[in-house]
């Protein structure tokens, strides 16, 4: 086997293999022999059919077959003997047989990077306290009283205020063009919620129902819809109704309302600070999992495959494309632009894949492998999230390529969970909390 490697990008090899005529001479006189024996053509009995018109009716298709046979049992044996690391399928590119009886094929392939790990071990993280305050427990009773408070229509010349519920009809421009995904009659807004964004809802603050307004809202990169984020959209706003919250008071029989085991508004606050608690311990894992990672990720620098790098692309455009799916959208009819969405995830998706490598190299450097416990653990996770019974579960991962997600998965949950225990957690400082919303 002759092996001819470029380097045609910092991470990609192009690698040009050529099979010498006695290992394909016997893959093609078996693949001829064969289709002699099950092929039928006229005028000829079966198996009796000679070669030089097996080529001239079948040639092409049976030549593609012995490439394709011919390059599975020799690609992986060329990547290991010119000792490259390679990551993903390789795209296959001009297979032909030459007139000396060789064949001959291009693999473009990517190759991991190779990059020095800095600090993992030993890093302080800040997190907000695990403690919630009185503070905090006041402002989830607010928001209690907020659920549990009778609405009534707004009395004549009352003016929009938090709280409120205040239902529009609104349609969104932008560049002076009309968004047909951002429209909506008899919309509800819950002053407060913040669903179409804080700085929606403050220009209503003020107005009055029957009045008519336009205003602009600058939303920002981030913002998870992605009909909106980063765009500047003017709205036009017809007030339609308005009707307000009276608030209960706060008391032993707002308590007994809540839950009617519990008999005091002590009992009350006891759950919320319980609940509060139970919240802010998974929160604050997933938050420490990706300080980690953006640490680690911050003081690295190497490239990654750019294929690895479009693929992640595509599995973020794949879940955006299902999100809005659930609104009956396609990124096409909600108007957005592909090639813009690409560049704004390019980022994000190269900060997963360089994330990913940094991970595989801590387990390599820490010998961290996954046992059968962890694919136990993965089984029992699945069953519980889905109620279904762990040899259901097992049942759909029969071939190895259905298992590999998951497998990918745990791996790479087992390298945080030995991350996080070399992690020295500091409470952050609590910033000061906003008012609470909501009037008596």
């Amino acid at each position: 086997m002759d092996i001819a490697v470029e380097q045609v990008a910092d991470l990609t090899r192009k690698l040009t293999i050529t099979l010498p005529p006695e290992v394909v001479k016997p893959n093609l006189d078996k693949a001829y022999a064969k289709a002699n024996r099950e092929l039928s053509l006229k005028g000829f009995r079966r198996g009796r059919i000679p070669r030089q018109v097996l080529q001239q009716h079948f040639g092409p298709q049976i030549e593609n077959e012995v490439g394709e046979q011919l390059v599975q049992e020799s690609y992986f044996n060329a990547t290991e003997q010119e000792k490259l690391d390679t990551v993903v399928h390789p795209e296959i590119h001009e297979q032909r047989f030459n007139e000396d009886g060789s064949f001959t094929y291009v693999a473009m392939v990517d190759v991991k990077p190779v990059f020095e790990l800095g600090q993992y071990k030993g890093l302080e993280i800040e997190l907000p306290p695990l403690s919630v305050s009185d503070l905090e427990i006041d402002l989830e009773l607010q928001r209690i009283r907020r659920r549990q408070a009778a609405v009534q229509s707004a009395p004549e010349g009352h003016a929009i205020a938090m709280d409120d519920l205040v239902t529009v009809d609104f349609q969104g421009f932008h560049d002076g063009k009309a968004m047909k995904a951002v429209h909506s009659e008899n919309y509800l807004v819950d002053m407060g919620t913040n669903r179409l964004g804080e700085d929606f809802e403050k220009k209503l603050l003020g107005l009055h129902q029957g009045e008519k307004t336009l205003y602009e809202v600058d939303f920002p990169a981030k913002y998870p819809n992605p009909l909106l984020a980063g765009r500047k959209v003017e709205f036009k706003v017809d007030v339609k109704e308005v009707k307000v919250r009276v608030m209960p008071d706060l008391d032993d029989e707002l308590a007994k309302d809540v839950d009617e085991n519990y008999k005091s508004l002590d009992d009350l606050k006891n759950a919320i600070r319980a609940d509060l608690t139970k919240a802010r311990e998974v929160a604050r894992q997933g938050d420490l999992d990706d300080k980690i990672m953006s640490r680690l990720v911050e003081q690295s620098s190497f490239s990654v495959p750019k294929r690895l790098v479009n693929y992640e692309l595509q599995e973020i455009l794949k879940q955006m494309e299902a999100d809005l799916k659930l609104s009956g959208l396609s990124i096409e009819t909600a108007g957005l632009d592909l090639n813009e969405l690409v560049e704004r995830n390019r980022g994000f998706a190269e900060q997963r894949v360089k994330g990913d490598f940094i991970l595989k190299r801590i387990a390599e450097v820490e010998g961290i492998k996954l046992g059968n416990e962890d694919l136990e653990r993965g089984y029992q996770r699945i069953a519980d999230q889905y109620n279904m019974g762990i040899e259901e579960v097992k049942s759909y991962f029969k071939r190895r390529e259905e298992l590999l997600p998951m497998m990918h998965e745990l791996h790479n949950e087992k390298v945080l969970n030995f991350l996080r225990e070399q992690t020295k957690v500091i409470d952050k400082a609590p910033e000061a909390a906003p008012e609470a919303s909501g009037a008596e």
